[in-house]
């Protein structure tokens, strides 16, 4: 079963036909809005569906998902209603705008930029369908859909799937465009970040068992504050039942040495972002701690996560790419 609800056109449920054409609930699902909102554009501006099948049942094209597209990323500006639907249909007709190759949401000209005083919204490029929906809820700071997308993006892909096709894409996207746009859309990345953080703590079982020799200590390098990808590791590595003693951002040198002492991990995860914070010693003296009986002395596996660690490898420790070979090291390193 897919993330769409199953049912009639009445409740806004259904799949995707053959040939591409979606139901309402399927298009109000993709572009991150309540079915209702599609049904008013319709009803209110004419951007409704350019055929219909028997009675109240709608079938969008992609062409008329490309309008809806269009309109969303005009609203996303700031621009009115009525003024983005006028744009959006603005010499296009039922069928005229076609969508792009690379699963963007369509152009905005010039012109349109002129009207708008601002951009059309982030560039995603080519990724799964669900970014834009998360993206355009973002935008909007619309939390209950934001909520429901990252619910069911979870749901139906699989925390690392969903992490590394969905999520990060659009974190990624809203992150450029912070860049990009001055102090504007810092709003934005924080309405996102707390959100996604909220979901994938939700995903993550509740309880996970401690066994002794098998738990992981996840923490950010001294100055790193960027949690997220951390976060989507512990609940990875928790569905599994590995336990994780999470400690977050900016963990002090000192800190650390005595929670990996205390702990008595298998796996120590050190997350940097920056090569400005990545500490090639600090990781090396963490691979170095031992604890247990004389006789029986163990070290932990030290996973260098994270951008920062790129041209700050450190011999003989491994550096996991993505969040897929981070979960297989920790779970190698477990099995031991």
């Amino acid at each position: 079963m897919s993330g769409v609800e199953r049912g009639g056109e009445g409740t806004d449920g259904g799949t995707p036909e053959a040939g591409g054409a979606l139901t309402t609930g399927e298009v109000a699902r993709r572009l991150g809005v309540a079915p209702t909102t599609v049904r008013t554009w319709d009803r209110r501006y004419g951007l409704g569906p350019s055929a219909h099948t028997g009675g109240r049942h709608r079938r969008w094209t992609p062409a008329d998902m490309a309008r809806l597209e269009r309109m969303c990323a005009l609203t996303a500006t700031g621009l009115p209603p009525a003024e983005a639907a006028r744009l959006a249909l603005d010499g296009s007709g039922p069928v005229a705008v076609p969508a792009p190759e690379d699963g963007t949401a369509p152009p905005v000209t010039r012109q349109d930029r002129r009207r708008t005083k601002a951009g059309s919204g982030l560039r995603l490029g080519d990724v799964r369908q669900e970014c834009k929906g998360i993206a355009y809820a973002a935008l909007r700071l619309d939390a209950p859909a934001l909520e429901k997308l990252l619910r069911t993006a979870i749901a139906e892909h699989g925390l690392v799937t969903a992490w590394t096709q969905v999520i990060m894409p659009t974190l990624q996207a809203v992150g450029r465009k912070w860049e990009n746009s001055g102090e504007k859309y810092v709003e934005v990345e924080h309405f996102l970040s707390w959100h996604v953080s909220g979901a994938l703590r939700r995903s993550a079982p509740r309880e996970v068992a401690e066994r002794p020799g098998a738990g992981t200590v996840l923490a950010c390098v001294p100055g790193e504050n960027h949690t997220l990808p951390l976060e989507a590791l512990a609940a990875a590595l928790g569905a599994r039942g590995i336990p994780v003693h999470m400690f977050g951002a900016a963990l002090p040198v000192e800190s650390l040495i005595v929670a990996v002492r205390r702990t008595g991990p298998a796996v120590v995860g050190l997350w940097a972002q920056s090569r400005t914070t990545a500490s090639r010693p600090l990781a090396q003296h963490v691979a170095a701690l031992e604890w247990g009986v004389r006789g029986a002395r163990r070290r932990p596996v030290v996973l260098t996560l994270g951008p920062g660690w790129t041209g700050q490898g450190v011999p003989g420790l491994p550096r996991p790419a993505g969040l897929a070979e981070a979960v297989a090291a920790v779970e190698s390193a477990v099995a031991v």
